[in-house]
């Protein structure tokens, strides 16, 4: 039994109260597809689908869903191979199947119209679902997900050639899903790597140890040149349907330097653009600056195809 007491003498102070966030299942294809989802305030809130990278998964987002989840409808699946989701034995982790996952969680949840959010991964996802339908995408926010080659750094160029004859390149590969890998990923480029909370990264690890995970993202690194071989058809379609975008990056990125937050201007020379400082995870330090922008941003979409 819960009790309350009040002090009618006293104002009582403004506070402010996280999302209410319900955590799901839904099957897609043979996929059981976890995701969390806020509960608006209104029914009709705009819908944001969050996009997660690697090698993370709709964890990542917690915070920006406690944030904006009263205000607008904010939506995150973990695709297969990451987080909570579980997909059959002998699923073919490429990004083609993520998106069709994806594309498929969204039919699946009825929606129509939405902006993306689009971070690491996510860009390789969120452009699929672009070019597939463009009626269902009301804006872009892109958060360290690249589409140019400029934004590959020296570094990410090596490691994107690797393919299953490259000496060494399963080495190389599985080192990255060490512990102290990801925890690199988390703290690097940041300014403070206090801010950062050790539960992300050592969740991600979790997941990442578990079996058929590293398999999994072994298959998903040798694919991601099909991304880069897209990009030209990304740009395109940028350049073609020109959504509202709102571009926020962690010039910190030891992957995705600020050369590809730049070149969005290119294709969308309306885009509103945010350089931060910090890394790759900017959402752990910076989400104070990020999520009113988001929120902002979300307020001026017009939500009706056009």
């Amino acid at each position: 039994m819960t009790q309350s007491y009040s002090r009618p003498d006293a104002a009582a102070p403004a506070v402010a109260v996280p999302a209410r966030t319900v955590h799901r299942r839904i099957e897609v294809d043979g996929v059981d597809v976890f995701y969390r989802e806020s509960v608006p305030d209104r029914a009709d809130a705009p819908v944001l689908l969050l996009l997660h990278g690697f090698p993370s998964a709709s964890h990542q987002f917690r915070r920006l869903i406690d944030a904006l989840g009263s205000r607008h409808r904010l939506i995150a699946p973990d695709y297969p191979g990451f987080g909570h989701t579980v997909a059959p034995a002998g699923f073919d982790y490429t990004f083609d199947r993520l998106a069709d996952v994806t594309e498929g969680f969204v039919r699946a949840l009825g929606l129509t119209r939405f902006a993306v959010y689009m971070f690491d991964f996510g860009a390789p996802v969120g452009f699929r679902l672009a070019l597939r339908h463009p009626e269902w995408i009301a804006g872009l926010v892109v958060q360290n997900g690249n589409a140019y080659a400029e934004g590959l750094s020296e570094a990410a160029r090596a490691f994107t050639a690797l393919t299953p004859d490259t000496p060494g390149a399963e080495r190389t590969i599985r080192d990255l899903f060490t512990l102290e890998a990801t925890r690199a990923q988390y703290e690097g480029g940041t300014g403070d790597p206090s801010l950062v909370a050790p539960e992300g990264w050592l969740l991600d690890q979790y997941f990442l140890d578990l079996p058929g995970r590293a398999e999994a993202q072994l298959s998903l690194a040798y694919d991601y040149r099909s991304n880069i071989a897209a990009y030209p058809d990304w740009q395109a379609w940028l350049r073609e349907h020109r959504p509202p975008a709102l571009i926020t990056w962690g010039v910190g990125d030891p992957f995705f330097p600020e050369p590809g937050a730049r070149a969005y201007l290119r294709d969308l020379p309306d885009a509103e653009l945010h350089l931060l400082e910090t890394g790759h995870f900017a959402l752990e330090e910076k989400l104070p600056e990020i999520a009113p922008l988001v929120s902002d941003f979300l307020d001026r979409i017009e939500w009706t195809d056009r």
